[in-house]
This record gives C-alpha cells, structure tokens and sequence, in this order.
C-alpha cells in the first residue's frame, strides 16, 4: 500500500509540475513511426526443406520536453514495440500461429530542478511492461508484468548541441513489480502479486549524430538493489543472494537514413538479472523498414 501510494504521490508532483508550465514556452516533440515487414516464399518443388516465413516489427518512439519554469524543465519519453514472426509448416505447408518477436512499452517521465551550480536535482517516473504475455499461450495476459519505478536523485549534461547530448542521472529508486499469475490453468484463473525493491539507480543517456544520415543512441540503466520484500522467503536457499546483483540494461541503436522514409537500424541489447539468468541475455535485430516523423 505504501508503494502505491508512493507512486501515486510522485505521480500528482508530475502533473502540479505540467501544471505550473510556462504558456510562453513551446513543447519540444518528436514522434517517429516505423514498419519493418521481411517475407521469404518458396514454390512447391523445392527440395531442402525450406518453409516460407513472415516477420514484421511495428515500433512508435516518441519525446517531450519543456522549460516549465526557470529552474525546472521535464521531459517524456516513450516507446512502444511489438512484432510477431509467421511460420509455415515445411511438411504440410500450413501456417503456425504467429510468434512473438519483439515486445516492449517505456513510458518516462522525468523533472529537472536547476537549483544547484554542477549538478540538477531530478524526480522521476518509470513504467515498463509488455504489450502480450505469451508465456503460458494457452492463457493469454495483456501488459504483464508491470514495473512502476520512482526515483529521485541528481543529474548533469555532460555533452549538449542541437543534435547531441550525453545525459547522466543518479539516485535512490523504489520499484514495485507487478504480475498476473495463473493459479489455475483449468478454469484460467489469474491473481494479482506484486513485490517491491528499493536501491541505487544509475542511468546514462547519450544521442550522437554521426553523420548526415547515421546516427547513434545509448542508454546504460543500471539497479542495485539495497531491499527486497521477498529477501526473507530466500534464506537458506542457493538463490538467497541473487536479488543483490546489479541489474543491467544497456541499449544501443544505429540508425542509417537510405531516403527520407527508409532508415537500416542495427539494434543491440544486452540484459543482466540473476534472478531471471545467470548468465546475461543477448539482443541483435538488424531491420530495413519504413520510418515516418509524424512531427
């Protein structure tokens, strides 16, 4: 209950900050749209057992920022993937139901308070989460897990012109993960849990304009968990430890320009949570698809 309430009261300084906004002051705004379709298709008389797929990656990135006062400024960003892969059966040539290929929401809002000569005080709000959960098919969970992380700390710009920045920010963070779990598969009954953690929070954003056309974005997000709710129900075993490590999210992007609406993306990820893996897991997705800046 506390959490909750703790997110909902840095929620409402959020909106008291939109609130005190500036008429005088114009929203800075990016919204880009991209679809990226690949389709490969084989005839019936090939012989090596080829099977015709399709794969296609709808993603919306989009930001807002504002000088709301003359000490404070915010900035929202979002992003929203999701994608699925259609595969076609070698042997019978019939379609399989579509998979998952990529999957993301990341909604952020963040204050800047310009209060301090080297450094700025922020507050800020996270939420992530997924648009399908598709872990158990037979019982599909729409935008499951949640996690709501609040945070506040202090932050600098290292680097800034009109196209680049590198952005740095460290604090203390609440968080409270939030699931749909399945009791019972036979009637599909779910239940509501939710644990909560708390500790150190380090993120690094940076955005470089290689050339005209190329581009480059990073986002290093790093937790270390000081509390863990559920740390008690661990003692004693081989896990008791593992909410202790550092979580990691790193992010790198590489965008190429072909045309004004066709953009080649090389997009790397690399994720550490012992409580999901012991080892890191690995993202790579290279795309050629549509872009469109809406504005």
């Amino acid at each position: 209950m506390k959490k909750k309430t703790a997110a909902a009261g840095m929620l409402l300084l959020i909106l008291v900050l939109f609130a005190t906004s500036r008429g005088d002051e114009a929203w800075q705004k990016h919204l880009n749209l991209d679809l990226t379709v690949t389709q490969n298709s084989y005839s019936d008389n090939w012989a090596g057992g080829e099977a015709s797929n399709v794969n296609w990656v709808a993603a919306a990135n989009s930001g807002f920022e504002k000088q709301l006062s003359e000490m404070i400024s915010s900035k929202t960003t979002i992003r929203l993937e999701f994608g699925q892969t259609h595969n076609q059966d070698p042997e019978t040539k019939e379609w399989a139901k579509p998979v998952k290929s990529t999957d993301e929401i990341d909604i952020e809002t963040l204050a800047s308070f310009a209060l301090l000569r080297w450094v700025d005080p922020y507050l800020a709000v996270r939420f992530e989460s997924q648009f399908l959960d598709a872990s158990y098919p037979a019982l599909k969970r729409y935008v499951n897990p949640k996690w709501v992380t609040e945070s506040a700390g202090i932050s600098r710009q290292f680097y800034e012109t009109d196209k680049n920045e590198i952005f740095s920010r460290l604090g203390l963070y609440l968080r409270q993960i939030i699931t749909e779990d399945i009791v019972d598969t036979t009637s599909r009954r779910t239940e509501i849990n939710s644990t909560n953690d708390g500790g150190i929070e380090s993120v690094t954003d940076a955005k470089l304009t290689l050339s005209d056309k190329v581009s480059y974005t990073l986002q290093l997000t790093l937790y270390k968990p000081l509390v863990f709710s559920e740390s008690g129900k661990l003692e004693g075993t081989s896990e008791e430890d593992y909410w202790k490590e550092v979580d990691v999210n790193w992010e790198n992007t590489i965008s190429a320009a072909i045309s004004k609406y066709v953009t080649v993306s090389l997009y790397i990820q690399l994720l550490y949570d012992k409580e999901i893996a012991k080892k890191g897991r690995f993202k790579e997705t290279l795309s050629l698809g549509l872009t469109y800046k809406l504005f």
